[in-house]
């Protein structure tokens, strides 16, 4: 798993290792293929099921169970793992982080909620401290976007800043997991542009909408002086 996910493209490489497509297939040649085998790695990392997964890539549910089946036969340690994660948790009743926060697991738990667990938990650990790190060197952090930080610099030293950014995220990643060190990529915004997630686009439009229509009412409402 972490040899595929070195290669650079972590999907198309399970589909190679797993057979499904030859070691010169590229994301062009086999998009099909690729589109698959990554909505499979990122149902594995949610603890999604056969059927939600057979709904995200508009294949039957028998699809889904094959592709979960190569998963399971191509990275044999990963789950291995996994299902000793969950024995741990309904042995003792908890779940940790490497940085000690806990979870409480009841009698009766969904075992696709405790496999999730350490992705989510520990990935949450690796993005504060890359915040914590990032700040203490000096860079202005503005708010964490999900697996992403939202920094601050002037132009004279923002690609600078952006180093030390992505410094402190590698170095995050090699304390939480254990010297593996993840990638990163950047997109630098000037203004007078500003950052835009595309899957908020309508909404921002919405609101910038209504506060304008709003603001028009106001001007044309009469003003009583007494």
């Amino acid at each position: 798993m972490m040899e595929a996910y070195n290669s650079g493209d972590p999907y198309l490489a399970f589909a190679k290792q797993a057979g499904a497509a030859p070691p010169n297939a590229t994301k062009a040649t086999h998009k099909a293929i690729r589109d698959q085998f990554k909505s499979t790695v990122l149902a594995v990392q949610y603890g999604m099921g056969a059927d939600a997964l057979a709904q995200r890539i508009g294949q039957p549910p028998i699809r889904a169970r094959e592709l979960l089946r190569l998963h399971r036969e191509t990275y044999r340690v990963f789950w291995a793992w996994s299902d000793r994660l969950v024995d741990h948790a309904m042995l003792t009743g908890s779940l940790h982080t490497v940085f000690g926060w806990r979870v409480r697991v009841p009698e009766v738990a969904n075992d696709r909620s405790l496999r999730n667990f350490p992705m989510q938990a520990n990935g949450a650990e690796m993005l504060r401290l890359a915040c914590c790190l990032a700040t203490e060197a000096g860079v202005e952090v503005c708010a964490p976007v999900h697996d992403a930080v939202l920094i601050s610099a002037p132009l004279d030293r923002l690609d600078a800043d952006v180093e030390r950014m992505q410094e402190a995220m590698r170095e995050a990643s090699r304390i939480v997991l254990d010297g593996f060190e993840l990638g990163t990529d950047h997109k630098l915004i000037s203004y007078p542009d500003r950052y835009m997630d595309e899957r908020g686009t309508v909404m921002w439009e919405r609101v910038v909408k209504l506060i304008n229509d709003h603001q028009e009412r106001r001007a044309t409402w009469p003003w009583i002086l007494h």
